[in-house]
């Protein structure tokens, strides 16, 4: 992965991280939610890897990795 591309994807992790906060907070609603998420990932060319950054695979309800 390049320098740019890293930084793009950095970008949108942390535009990201203040859409879900705004949810969270009840501010926006997930449909503003998962707008802002699409428009994001197509201003930034987000690649694959970065699809899944929103899963918390850990501590994933019952379903947890562990």
């Amino acid at each position: 992965m390049t320098k740019e591309r890293m930084e793009e994807e950095k970008r949108y992790l942390a535009t990201m991280s203040i859409a879900k906060n705004l949810l969270k907070q009840g501010i926006i609603s997930e449909e503003e939610y998962c707008q802002i998420d699409t428009k994001f990932k197509e201003q930034y060319a987000v690649s694959f890897s970065t699809l899944f950054t929103d899963i918390n695979l850990i501590n994933y309800g019952k379903c947890g990795n562990m």
